[in-house]
């Protein structure tokens, strides 16, 4: 028989209790959306999508509106989601590496040319050296399964026991290969998975990262004819359409759940892997979304569903990041985060309560150095309270301005306020250099 047992106590809505003693470890299920804005849910008040699975997900969970993800870009974003690091520490921060000397990039197949495969290959090791979820819920007898985006390799590089990734460059493996099909396919890989799980009776891990409501925009025509009566665009059509299309599978992985008798000893996760907002006349991102120092880049909802043990809250108030989710899981399933990770139990309201700052880094898409991290940074940030600082690193932009936002007067960063605060620009940039130097 398995043994388990959690003695932290948790801390929720104000009160506090302790959970007892369980004969298995938590399930763990992680749903990580791929380039949707903060807004983009009905239960955040957008005005046209629908999304009402997540909402309700949402109303089942300790619900954080003011979530965020350190980097704006997928691949450094998942990376911090697996380890409980900040990008600069994981080392994964950017998309592509460089290629080598002579080979020009642009070129046609370059991409594909064996110096370059060597490189992305070798690029991959900061994943071995880095802590992961799977690998270290493994000590508890987790089986895990990879679906949907993943830049690492094979699964098994992030020490998933199953996955949908094979990870072969030389096969089109680049993000995910085989594992973009989950969602937009059907879900059944997953359901396979859980199903096999639970006849060996073992605890899972479930990494569920589909390539939704990401390009190409392709919604079903049920769904996109609905939304081409709501916008004369028909690129934001196709996008709502995606966010909603991505809403009904998160419908059929919740649904598993709750109907296979899972709910109460699964731990459901929600986050998105960095923000979207679509142009009008083409399905690509608009500035101050993707790739971007500002909340249309770096916020999202974050979620923690754990029926009967979590109680359900809304909290609009408490900054989080999704450095806090491996903290967070490790704490559940009854195991010590590492030394490295600076994230907080979200279930730990004291804890939340204790931490001041939230800080990030935004780094360049292309990688510029194999191991440099600061080769590719381009902007710091931190947020205290309503106060957001974004500090610009001179070595990749500058010419960059020092901007300061109060968001909650002005959530959408229309006003730059740092001539007017000298003190506090001077104070919180501190604040941000010297959680850089500890961490770095």
């Amino acid at each position: 028989m398995r043994r388990f047992a959690v003695a932290a106590l948790l801390t929720i809505v104000g009160g506090a209790f302790a959970l007892e003693a369980t004969a298995a470890p938590p399930n763990v299920v992680m749903i990580i959306s791929d380039d949707q804005s903060w807004t983009d849910y009905s239960f955040m008040k957008h005005p046209e999508i629908e999304t009402p699975h997540i909402d309700r997900l949402a109303s089942q969970s300790l619900t954080f509106t003011r979530g965020y993800v350190p980097d704006s870009l997928c691949r450094p974003s998942l990376a911090t989601m697996i380890s409980g690091l900040f990008p600069h520490q994981h080392g994964i921060v950017g998309n592509d590496p460089p290629p080598p000397p002579g080979l020009k990039k642009g070129r046609r197949g370059w991409r594909n040319h064996p110096d370059y495969l060597k490189i992305r290959n070798q690029y991959i090791e900061h994943i071995d050296r880095a802590p992961a979820l799977p690998r270290m819920l493994r000590e508890l007898g987790y089986v895990s399964h990879q679906s949907g985006k993943w830049w690492e390799g094979n699964f098994s590089r992030g020490g998933f026991t199953h996955g949908m990734t094979h990870g072969d460059r030389t096969k089109g493996g680049r993000h995910g290969d085989l594992g973009l099909t989950i969602g937009r396919q059907g879900m059944q890989p997953l359901f396979k998975f859980m199903d096999e799980a639970r006849a060996a009776e073992k605890p899972f891990f479930v990494w569920y990262a589909p390539f939704m409501p990401h390009t190409p925009h392709t919604p079903p025509k049920r769904i996109l004819d609905k939304y081409r009566e709501k916008t004369d665009s028909l690129p934001i059509a196709k996008y709502w359409a995606m966010c909603e299309w991505f809403d009904e599978t998160v419908g059929e992985l919740t649904g598993y759940l709750d109907k296979n008798g899972l709910a109460q000893n699964t731990i459901v996760l929600y986050v998105c892997d960095n923000g979207w907002i679509n142009q009008r006349n083409a399905s690509r991102y608009a500035p101050r979304s993707k790739r971007s120092q500002y909340e249309g880049g770096v916020r999202t909802p974050i979620m923690v569903r754990w029926m009967g043990r979590v109680a359900p809250k809304f909290d609009r108030q408490t900054v989080v990041s999704s450095i806090d989710l491996a903290p967070t899981i490790l704490r559940a399933a009854g195991l010590k985060p590492t030394a490295a990770m600076q994230g907080v139990d979200l279930l730990d309201a004291q804890a939340l309560a204790k931490r001041k700052v939230l800080f990030g880094e935004i780094l360049e898409h292309d990688i510029q150095h194999m191991t440099d991290p600061v080769a590719s940074l381009r902007f710091r940030w931190a947020i205290e309270g309503k106060w957001k600082l974004i500090v610009p690193h001179a070595g990749r932009v500058p010419d960059g301005e020092v901007e300061l936002f109060d968001l909650e007067a002005d959530p959408h960063e229309k006003r730059n306020l740092a001539p007017d605060h000298g003190e506090r620009v001077e104070r919180m940039t501190t604040l941000i250099d010297d959680w850089w130097n500890v961490s770095s």
